[in-house]
């Protein structure tokens, strides 16, 4: 005996696989421009003194300088910072696409509104003009919805379930999607504080070796040293905070669409109960 499921003449949908940038490509990227940045823009000579960024001392009050001597953690801090910046601007993009043309609020009042009315063609013409994967996924919806209409052998509660089941497939295909690079973001989050901190580890043990030195202490060497404490620092923290706050702001706008799908999907269930028998 067949399965409900088998009884229903669908077919499977393919996801639209519109993907984002890859990842690694971002950070590979980043990764060449922090380090040109820290070699030819903080490591110029004209930044320390002597002329020489390897053995001179950054002159006074010069932070581009103090950034260099950092070391190596500086260049990997930076492209954490860089690989956030691109990725939240391509994240942007991405859920302005995804969230489609007009306003999602008004793109749901409207549907639900033809929905009361029966008009499924009108709705169906919404989503065509909203685009994007909230439409899609509405739509997806839509024509299930028409195809119940016309299945006689099948019970109504069982034709709900299949529109249920239609808008989670739709769902499950779009919503990776959306949710593309924001794990990267989140791991940047805490892993460019950790950096700062490392970073800072390394500073404070040029400052004490400074200190521990036969004879006079040097007073230049441990001054630099905490500037590259400090400025690791206020690096990694910034480059954390900016994660946050990028993964916050995406995370919220998924959450919107996805209340958006929710209610839609609820609208669509509740209008074919209220309306057919059967």
């Amino acid at each position: 005996m067949e399965t409900k499921s088998s009884t229903v003449g669908s077919t499977k949908r393919e996801g639209k696989k519109t993907r984002g940038i890859d990842a690694v490509i971002v950070i590979i990227i980043a990764a060449l421009l922090a380090v040109g940045f820290f070699l030819f823009i903080l490591g110029d000579n004209s930044h320390f003194e002597g002329g020489d960024k390897w053995t001179g001392h950054p002159k006074t009050g010069d932070m581009l300088g103090t950034m260099f001597k950092g070391g190596f953690v500086v260049p990997i801090i930076l492209t954490l910072l860089l690989t956030v910046v691109i990725l939240s601007i391509e994240r942007a993009f991405a859920l302005t696409k995804a969230k489609g043309r007009g306003n999602l609020i008004n793109f749901v009042y409207d549907v639900k509104k033809n929905l009361k009315k029966g008009d499924i063609t009108a709705a169906e013409s919404l989503c065509a003009k909203q685009k994007g994967s909230v439409a899609a996924i509405v739509d997806a919806g839509l024509k299930k919805y028409k195809e119940m209409e016309t299945q006689k052998s099948l019970s109504k509660e069982t034709k709900i379930e299949e529109i249920k089941a239609e808008l989670e497939e739709a769902t499950a295909l779009e919503l990776p999607s959306m949710q593309q690079n924001l794990p990267i973001i989140a791991t940047i989050s805490t892993l460019g504080t950790l950096m700062g901190l490392f970073g800072t580890v390394l500073g404070m043990i040029k400052s004490f070796s400074a200190l521990g030195t036969a004879g006079a202490v040097d007073s230049v060497a441990l001054s630099v040293g905490i500037s590259e404490a400090l400025v690791n620092t206020a690096t990694g923290i910034a480059t954390g905070a900016l994660a946050i706050i990028s993964y916050s702001f995406f995370s919220g706008k998924i959450d919107n669409m996805t209340y958006a799908i929710d209610e839609m999907g609820f609208a669509l269930t509740q209008t074919y109960a209220e309306t057919h028998n059967s």
